[in-house]
């Protein structure tokens, strides 16, 4: 007959296992202890093969990750592009609708597929406050036992701007981002995957407000929310003035992949609740703006657009976050 350990036991007992294998446990802003010391025990039995530090590493990643979760509210709001008044100085907008009848407004972004607006319901969710970082990538890569993408290139020095640690990940491969987000949910047992495109706008318009860009206050200060227009190379993640939410580089810097299929007319089909975007569908969709392109015209809340999910190499302009599919707060 088995015997139940009593519950406190049987943490304190994890504990102890988790000191035994010499890497201590992290302190965590949103975790139990017993969480942690839960997380730390499903690395231990998932990889016994790697070394402590590996594993110690592995398990600050896994805690800093849900850490790094900002708690959304979920809400009502209108998706789509919801237009501007014209002329309207980017540096300092104005707080829409500024006085303007819709009918003199123009168009946020110049791409059509985001022009029909419609009303999203979204549940409560959990949205990382940073992209993911390449340190915590080549981890990920590390536990898979695969090589590290650009091995030799990164041994060239002139070449090391792009491999520093705290850079967006560059993926090459979005079912990569997609299983990365899986693997983390995998080792803290929650529903860790890609937001939805829906999430990823209403985070990035400070949970559906009538702003332009994804900034602090809805405009483009250069220098203080958003690169100058000279700087052509991705920045660390945790640059710049996050928005209302906490959450940084929304746009301006590397891309974000979301989860869902694309398809230019799927807003005029969406359901209202929750939605998930097409069953299929032969791109993905990508979000927010790179640090090359012209912010004036790209860099929108609202911008969309689909792109092949397999790319031809791993461009330093596309990147990923993820979520944390549940109502309830960590």
């Amino acid at each position: 007959m088995a015997i139940k350990m009593p519950r406190p036991l049987f943490m304190l007992l994890l504990l102890a296992g988790c000191q035994a294998a010499s890497y201590p446990l992290p302190e965590s802003q949103k975790l139990s202890t017993e969480k942690v010391a839960q997380i730390a025990a499903t690395i231990e039995q998932k990889y016994p093969k790697l070394s402590s530090e590996t594993r110690r590493q592995l398990l600050s990643t896994v805690v800093q990750s849900l850490d790094n979760m900002v708690f959304i509210e979920g809400g009502e709001f209108e998706m789509g592009d919801f237009g501007w008044p014209y002329d309207d100085d980017p540096e300092n907008l104005c707080d829409w609708p500024c006085g303007v009848e819709p009918e003199r407004m123009g168009n946020i972004s110049p791409f059509g597929e985001d022009d029909f607006v419609h009303p999203v319901k979204l549940s409560s969710y959990h949205f990382s406050k940073f992209q993911t970082k390449l340190e915590d990538f080549d981890l990920y890569f590390v536990t898979q036992g695969k090589p590290l993408f650009d091995k030799e290139l990164r041994k060239r020095e002139d070449l090391q701007f792009r491999y520093q640690p705290d850079l967006p990940a560059p993926v090459k491969d979005w079912q990569e981002a997609k299983d990365y987000c899986g693997w983390l949910g995998l080792l803290s047992g929650y529903p860790v995957d890609l937001p939805t495109e829906a999430q990823w706008e209403f985070a990035a318009r400070n949970r559906g407000k009538y702003v332009a860009f994804p900034t602090d206050n809805g405009s483009l200060n250069f220098g203080r929310n958003f690169p100058e227009s000279n700087r052509l190379k991705p920045f660390p993640v945790d640059t710049f003035t996050p928005n209302p939410l906490g959450i940084y580089n929304l746009s301006g810097n590397a891309t974000d992949w979301v989860n869902d299929w694309y398809d230019k007319d799927y807003y005029r089909n969406s359901p209202v609740e929750n939605p998930q975007g097409p069953n299929t569908g032969t791109q993905r969709i990508r979000r927010g703006a790179t640090v090359a392109e012209e912010p004036r015209f790209n860099a929108s809340a609202v911008r969309r657009w689909g792109d092949d999910p397999i790319k031809k190499d791993y461009y330093s302009t596309v990147s990923f976050r993820c979520a944390i599919q549940s109502e309830k707060p960590l």
